[in-house]
């Protein structure tokens, strides 16, 4: 890991600069969103050289940005959003991350604390028990022969046909739950075969399923459109991606373009930022492997949401209608975009990855559910298992400084196998009971890794994107119960 040499120059209490003149090669400067209590782990964490390094990609515009959670990830800091022109600019598996589509949603219920809590063992024994999780864990969709290539091709769309959720689902869900532009044939035959019988599975790591109840409300009127109306209100969170397919898919065009870069005169400072031009052969196919598998993540999403829904109506012993249970949004945090915005003042087509960041955009912008017209786009940040998670809201302010992105989480302080050596998976399932807080996993070890000392304080995190205002407070909650993969 290349030690961290530069400054950063402050620009106000959120930004700090990383000028061009730090490297040779940037064609850049690179942003930081912190405050000053953050950014000595950040300089530790050496996640700034991953900024400047992005800032040496061709066709970057802008500046290299990271958001408050960043830290150190695989070529491209996690909290990295980067934005390369389509028309001489590059694309990178490394800007995206393995888990192509790692996201999150909210389902908000009709239910308060006081009404959930009196069987809170019994529903995550439910929700534990309805949703396979673990490495490799396999699920309970069984798919025909060829039909994972639906799956890559439509997306939410399939599940839902498939009678896995609700049709307004689609209408709140990122890109509908189904982007367009899939070629089934440049998805690997091994990453089809890792898919296909891990499609609704949970996966393991930092994804989970959570019970959270409204603690605070900062914003009524977009809580309100968003369908939070009071505080002590329950809401179930999933958060999980691609599974074994995006990773595949990842690993396959990660060789693809280490192999090429010579071919179009493509140097980078760091070999994990393999890419090569947008719009060559092979940029073109990995575009359309991944948005194949992050249709597969919107269709995890959707069919675990099913399993959630039947779990928390069967322990309540309520009905879907009695419940709610309505999806608040569905946000990815790992992908690259075609979209157009302004640069010099000019409309312009970009590439923009957001790996570990979310999209946030405007009230007003067209591709926003007509719902959230007024109050803008809904941002979920989850936290961790033992503190808050926030629903903020997406701002003009986003579109003109990030490419209309923000945080992501609260973003690691501790490494897994720091952790594992630091705590056991029992002291964490203590600590957190005392906390009051329900956990079930199927790993004792894989806890440990994810214990609440392990991230950021989400609160600082957010309170850098409000306050820069590349975000807007809307609502925070805090867990109750928490199924962990």
């Amino acid at each position: 890991m290349p030690q961290w040499r530069g400054k950063l120059e402050k620009i106000d209490e959120y930004r700090w600069l990383i000028p061009r003149s730090y490297k040779p090669g940037m064609r850049v400067d690179g942003l930081i969103y912190a405050n000053a209590q953050m950014l000595n782990h950040i300089i530790d964490d050496q996640a700034p050289e991953q900024v400047a390094n992005v800032a040496c990609l061709p066709g970057i515009v802008g500046r290299s940005l990271a958001m408050p959670d960043i830290h150190w990830g695989y070529g491209f800091a996690i909290g990295g959003v980067a934005a390369m022109r389509v028309s001489d600019g590059v694309i990178s598996p490394g800007g995206v991350g393995f888990d192509i589509n790692c996201g999150v949603r909210i389902l908000r219920t009709n239910l308060t604390k006081e009404e959930v809590m009196p069987k809170i063992k019994e529903l995550v024994d439910a929700l534990f028990n309805a949703v396979p999780s673990g490495v490799g864990s396999q699920g309970a969709v069984k798919l025909r022969a060829g039909e994972i290539d639906e799956v890559l091709v439509k997306g939410s769309r399939w599940a839902v046909a498939r009678g896995y959720g609700r049709r307004e689902d689609l209408d709140t869900t990122e890109e509908n739950g189904e982007m367009k532009g899939v070629d089934p044939s440049t998805v690997s035959g091994r990453a089809k075969e890792r898919g296909a019988p891990q499609l609704g599975t949970l996966g393991s790591g930092n994804h989970f399923l959570e019970a959270a109840f409204v603690d605070e409300i900062y914003d009524a009127a977009a809580a309100k459109a968003m369908g939070i109306e009071r505080l002590g209100q329950v809401m179930l969170y999933v958060h999980c991606g691609s599974r074994g397919l995006g990773h595949q898919v990842a690993v396959d065009y990660i060789k693809t373009m280490l192999k090429a870069m010579p071919r179009y005169g493509i140097e980078v400072p760091d070999k994990q930022l393999a890419c090569v031009p947008v719009k060559a052969p092979e940029g073109q196919a990995y575009l359309a492997a991944m948005r194949g598998a992050a249709n597969y993540a919107w269709a995890n999403r959707q069919c675990i949401t099913h399993w959630v829904r039947q779990a928390f109506c069967r322990v309540m012993g309520i009905s879907e209608s009695e419940a709610g249970l309505q999806l608040i949004y569905d946000v990815t945090h790992n992908i690259a975009k075609i979209e157009e915005h302004m640069v010099d003042g000019k409309p312009e087509q970009l590439c923009v990855h957001r790996k570990g960041a979310t999209r946030a955009f405007p009230a007003g912008h067209p591709d926003l559910p007509r719902k959230y017209a007024a109050t803008g786009q809904p941002v979920l940040v989850p936290g961790d298992m033992g503190r808050m998670s926030y629903i903020l809201a997406g701002t003009e302010k986003a579109m003109r400084e990030t490419f209309g992105s923000t945080c992501h989480g609260a973003g690691r302080m501790a490494s897994r196998s720091a952790m594992k050596k630091q705590l056991s998976g029992r002291d964490v399932l203590n600590d957190l009971a005392a906390r009051g807080v329900i956990v079930r996993a199927g790993s004792l070890p894989g806890l440990a890794e994810e214990a609440p000392e392990a991230y950021k304080d989400v609160t600082e995190v957010v309170g850098v994107a409000h306050g820069a205002g590349i975000s807007k407070k809307v609502a925070r909650t805090r867990p109750m119960a928490v199924v962990k993969g």
